[in-house]
């Protein structure tokens, strides 16, 4: 069987021969991924004022950052700083065709193993950068009309790139949006049901429409939506706190809803400690209630162990326990 085959089946449930696997440098890795290719159209800016580095987006923000502080920074000047400025305001060409030979030539020369797509966001993650974070809570109150049309063309948009991964050869595509902080989420249920429920509907439709699978990226307690996301389309929830939730609570709730958990062993509560007992069987008692016992799960590694105090060394142990009941 093949890694493509075993990640389709993971996501579907549909008897794997093993879970799968996400690892990098040079180790098990199921997947091939692809973002989109440069725009012949946009260029982005970088400068800086003293001590502080400026940058600018293809979506019209700019970013800022302390210089050799931050990694990413946070938004200094929304692109829409009045709803008078949404008429003229130009979204991104990550729909023009030329993008996408970059993901066509990557997955036609890895045939076997899973297609994953990186989408440029998703409506919630890209809207309230547009508008800045504290100001767009508020408008999701005070201007539901400009907000729905906002969301309507971002949606729009990420609908036209599903479909050009899907033609570019993707199986599945991933997108990051994160929606909990330790233990709630940043909005009441009932308003994102309301307001992005429906969006998740449109396109996650589209991309099963189109024969790709959702894999979903969200950091914090999500509980309160695990179901509405499952009847949306998510076929995957990439946690890397499962234990934010509780082991035994999230699998039941994951076989009840049929999503399968990609996850790395917990990156607050075992990772971090160091101890190489806790974490081998952290990630042993993770392949027993989300592969053994709901036939699907992905195991994975954290990609910035340094940003959580983790050493390599105990990445290593969580690995070489997977890899080893993966039988690899």
């Amino acid at each position: 069987m093949t890694s493509r085959e075993i990640i389709r089946r993971n996501l579907s449930g549909d008897a794997p021969a093993r879970f799968g696997m996400s690892f990098d440098s040079g180790r098990q890795n199921d997947f091939i991924s692809s973002g989109l290719g440069p725009s012949s159209t946009w260029k982005g800016k970088v400068w800086t004022e003293g001590d502080m580095e400026y940058r600018t987006d293809e979506w019209g923000n700019t970013w800022h950052r302390l210089v050799g502080m931050s990694a990413g920074g946070e938004i200094f000047k929304p692109a829409i700083q009045d709803w008078g400025q949404l008429g003229d305001w130009q979204l991104p060409d990550f729909d023009a065709p030329e993008r996408y030979a970059q993901a066509r030539e990557r997955f036609a020369a890895e045939p076997d193993r899973f297609h994953l797509a990186g989408l440029p966001g998703f409506p919630f993650a890209i809207s309230r950068y547009l508008r800045k974070m504290e100001i767009y809570f508020q408008d999701l109150v005070l201007e539901r009309e400009n907000i729905d049309k906002l969301h309507d063309m971002v949606t729009g948009l990420l609908e036209r790139v599903i479909r050009q991964y899907a033609a570019a050869g993707a199986d599945g595509i991933f997108f990051c949006e994160d929606w909990g902080i330790q233990d709630r989420l940043l909005i009441s249920p009932e308003m994102w049901r309301e307001i992005f429920k429906p969006l998740y509907r449109r396109l996650c439709g589209a991309a099963h429409k189109a024969g790709v699978s959702v894999l979903m990226h969200s950091c914090g307690y999500n509980w309160a939506i695990l179901d509405d996301l499952a009847e949306t389309g998510v076929n995957a929830f990439q946690f890397d706190q499962p234990g934010l939730y509780g082991l035994e609570r999230l699998a039941g709730k994951l076989k009840e809803i049929g999503v399968c958990l990609w996850s790395p062993v917990d990156i607050q509560k075992v990772m971090p400690t160091g101890d190489k007992k806790l974490i081998e069987s952290s990630a042993a008692r993770m392949v027993e209630l989300f592969f053994k016992g709901n036939r699907r799960f992905i195991a994975k590694n954290y990609g910035d162990l340094k940003g959580i105090g983790v050493k390599t060394e105990w990445d290593q142990w969580a690995y070489a326990t997977f890899a080893g009941l993966a039988g690899i």
